[in-house]
């Protein structure tokens, strides 16, 4: 198991506040992908606790070796492009705002793991009333990767650790973010033709 930390990553389908299930089956669970270059540069979480610059591509060619050995490359490539089985992939096999010509990471979270950490900026923690992060902006964001081999089968998969809003981005299909001045008050109507 290895961890990273992204930045500047654009934010897609964030389930970061509340767990859900996914498409309404299965375990509860948070989620969040984060949409970046394939070469962009991440960082591993050293033993030390200090964080070493490298790849994704080297991440996960790390933790194969690590959980198969001689057969790792044999079994990456049977991963390759298939999101069910690996947590990296081209984000053009997804037909969704944002996507084409980046690659995601994609990572969950157990529910019984308990709620990822969500700061701003600053490092203060954030709530879902603050209206961030959102599917679209920009952050920076802590994942652990691991191989899965087990009665499910073999797979890469990433843990999500904790997302912290970076900066503002447009905002992706499911809506931006309510400013407070969006709706004021409402004269009530004096009769019902007034309403229309």
């Amino acid at each position: 198991m290895t961890i990273i930390k992204v930045e500047n990553a654009r934010l897609s389908f964030p389930d970061l506040f509340e767990a859900k299930q996914f498409e309404g089956a299965g375990p509860f669970s948070y989620r969040a992908a984060f949409l970046m270059p394939e070469g962009q540069t991440v960082y591993t979480q050293q033993p030390d606790k200090s964080w070493k610059k490298t790849t994704m591509e080297k991440v996960i060619a790390a933790v194969a070796a690590e959980a198969w050995k001689a057969k790792a490359d044999a079994i990456l490539k049977t991963l390759q492009g298939n999101p069910q089985k690996m947590c990296w992939y081209d984000g053009n096999l997804k037909e969704y705002d944002g996507y084409a010509d980046n690659f995601v990471l994609s990572a969950s979270r157990g529910q019984d793991k308990g709620r990822p950490v969500i700061k701003d900026r600053d490092a203060s923690p954030l709530s879902e009333k603050d209206g961030k992060p959102y599917a679209g902006c920009y952050v920076n964001g802590t994942v652990e990767i691991w191989a899965q081999d087990n009665k499910f089968g073999k797979g890469i998969r990433a843990t999500l650790r904790g997302v912290q809003f970076l900066k503002d981005g447009d905002a992706f299909s499911a809506g931006t973010p309510l400013n407070e001045d969006e709706l004021g008050a409402i004269d009530t109507p004096e009769t019902e033709d007034d309403i229309a």
